[in-house]
């Protein structure tokens, strides 16, 4: 996601589902998720974590970017090593304590259970990005942001395959897939890592790659949030000038009319390498907060050449175009007010083969419907769409990802602070997702891992790879200590 001048729209979500406390006169559990891991535990793991390590119980130190239905572990511990997540993980199987690890914050996904009995690994100490000698290879810690991978890699002169939104943590982003405005070149961020370091649902640290563990590295790329803790990969990294490490890209502004012959537009457009599109539904920002249509080209090169790519959309006259030829390290930057934490924004996802202007006018009727609701004026929806003749060049079989045949993903995404809401929003979401998958042109339902709402099973999500996720779940995690993303039960 992307260029946001005036607008709020905001991408990641977390949703919770809740275990109920043990009834009066039992013991509860320490799986009862409304008991805190004992303080007397926090003694014990300062003793053997590092100096640099720190603990805490105030969630104010690592913020979900939705109160909807958040994590809201009692234990928060900011690991400052590798080895402190290793540490970390052992301590918590032995006690049978659930954890959950987190960089940005930003899943938006609904089977979070993780309680005040729970504890979160904070990854955001880990956020190093380190280049080899010829700028081929970059090392990137599993709690690097992604614009600091990408200001690592502009300092270096240098591209590496990122999501589109600074403040998401860039390892959860690729290890669900990732996309990203460079993929028309180079691929998925899966299909981008050489090498993995991971902590393990028995708290063995290993190297996975293509020739040691071949089964986890290839269910890690894909869903590798269900079989352990990425605490550095090693990547493929692009050497790219800075006067040549441009592209143009921006806000094309249309009227409500213009909607069948945007998404017309966008449907017939043949998208070439250096190409993507975005297509948003959102309001003009304060005072008046206008719902209005934005559509976001990008092309890596020329002003002239984005131009010349994009002309079909600019034919259809937008009211502002506020375009321009900018730096790599800048691509995200308008977007950066999506990453106001807090609020409450239960999202729901979708993958499509096909944009039918019908389904969008429908679209756009329920969200201007939506923002009558006192308090939802930064609700917006999008859809992205990339060039995908590269990535699906490589086989499907070569990693978990299933999402290579999908053009477009789609989000609903409802954005507002009071819980009361909550239904409405819910339904609102609901509604949209039912309206592309009417249209969808897919024999059954198919949703991108990282814009699912949680209510999804594994096999939308996960495709025809989710007999096998099954079977390597049993073999490198058969306690399911790794639950809570997507949860893949082992095979049995």
């Amino acid at each position: 996601m992307r260029y946001h001048q005036l607008f709020n729209v905001l991408l990641a979500y977390g949703v919770a589902t809740v275990r109920a406390a043990a009834p009066p006169g039992e013991q509860p559990s320490i799986f009862d998720i409304t008991q805190r891991v004992p303080r007397s535990f926090d003694q014990n793991l300062r003793g053997i974590l590092s100096q640099g390590a720190t603990i805490s119980h105030s969630l104010a130190d690592a913020p979900r970017w939705s109160e909807y239905h958040e994590p809201t572990p009692g234990t928060i511990i900011n690991v400052a090593t590798e080895r402190d997540v290793q540490t970390v993980v052992r301590f918590c199987v032995k006690n049978q304590i659930p954890f959950l690890a987190q960089t940005g914050g930003h899943g938006w996904i609904g089977s979070w259970h993780l309680g005040q009995n729970g504890i979160l690994i904070n990854m955001r100490g880990l956020n190093r990005t380190t280049f080899n000698a010829g700028r081929t290879q970059a090392r990137v810690q599993g709690g690097a942001l992604i614009e600091e991978v990408i200001a690592q890699a502009y300092a270096n002169d240098a591209q590496i395959i990122t999501g589109n939104c600074n403040c998401v943590g860039n390892m959860g982003a690729a290890l669900g897939g990732g996309y990203g405005n460079l993929m028309g070149l180079y691929g998925f961020s899966v299909d981008n890592i050489l090498s993995l370091d991971v902590v393990l649902a028995n708290g063995t640290a290993v190297t996975v790659t293509a020739k040691q563990y071949p089964d986890l590295w290839w269910a890690l790329r894909g869903a590798g949030h269900n079989f352990g803790i990425v605490t550095s990969a090693v990547m493929k990294s692009y050497p790219t000038p800075k006067p040549k490490n441009m592209a143009w890209t921006g806000g094309l502004f249309y009227t409500e009319d213009r909607i069948e012959g945007v998404v017309q537009a966008i449907q017939d457009l043949v998208l070439k390498e250096p190409m993507n599109v975005f297509l948003y539904y959102t309001t003009t920002g304060p005072p008046t907060f206008n719902a209005t249509v934005l559509v976001t080209p990008f092309y890596f090169g020329t002003e002239a050449e984005g131009r010349k790519a994009f002309q079909s959309l600019l034919a259809l006259k937008p009211y502002k175009d506020s375009t321009a030829h900018i730096p790599y390290n800048e691509w995200n930057t308008a977007a950066n007010s999506f990453c106001i934490k807090g609020g409450r924004k239960p999202s729901y996802g979708a993958g499509f083969a096909e944009m039918v202007p019908g389904t969008w006018r429908l679209i756009w009727n329920a969200y201007v419907d939506f923002l009558k609701l006192p308090g939802t004026q930064f609700s917006s929806i999008l859809t992205e769409c990339y060039s995908l003749t590269y990535a699906q060049s490589i086989m499907k079989s070569t990693s978990s990802f299933a999402n290579r045949d999908v053009r477009f993903n789609g989000a609903a995404i409802p954005n507002y602070q009071d819980p009361n809401l909550d239904r409405e929003a819910e339904a609102f979401g609901s509604k949209v997702r039912a309206l592309w998958r009417s249209t969808d042109s897919f024999p059954r339902n198919r949703t991108y891992v990282n814009f699912a709402f949680g209510d999804e099973p594994n096999d939308v999500v996960f495709d025809t790879s989710t007999p096998r996720l099954k079977q390597i779940k049993q073999q490198y995690d058969p306690q399911n200590v790794f639950n809570q993303y997507f949860d893949i039960e082992p095979a049995r």
